[in-house]
């Protein structure tokens, strides 16, 4: 019933999957932190606490009350389009 295709396709996400825990626990190891089940790192990134309040973990917005760096870029981007339009109405 499956295609080869869906074998392969199958067989590269848990290759992801597996690649993807690997790098985690190798991380971990490096830095001194015990490795029990390595699965723990399938969603779960090794150097990251889990405390939304940390300064490393934590949203910059809530922690220093700045603006994400997406949101800045936003707004350099937008500002800087809105320069460029009344230039372009103060030549016309």
């Amino acid at each position: 019933m499956s295609k080869d295709e869906d074998k392969i396709k199958h067989s590269k996400r848990l290759s992801k999957d597996n690649n993807a825990i690997a790098k985690q626990v190798k991380i971990a190891k490096e830095h001194g932190i015990p490795v029990t089940d390595g699965h723990r790192f399938n969603k779960h990134h090794a150097m990251d606490c889990g405390n939304p309040d940390c300064v490393m973990c934590g949203n910059p917005r809530k922690v220093w009350g700045e603006r994400t760096v997406q949101e800045q870029r936003f707004d350099q981007q937008y500002k800087s389009d809105q320069r460029s339009t009344d230039n372009n109405n103060a030549n016309d």
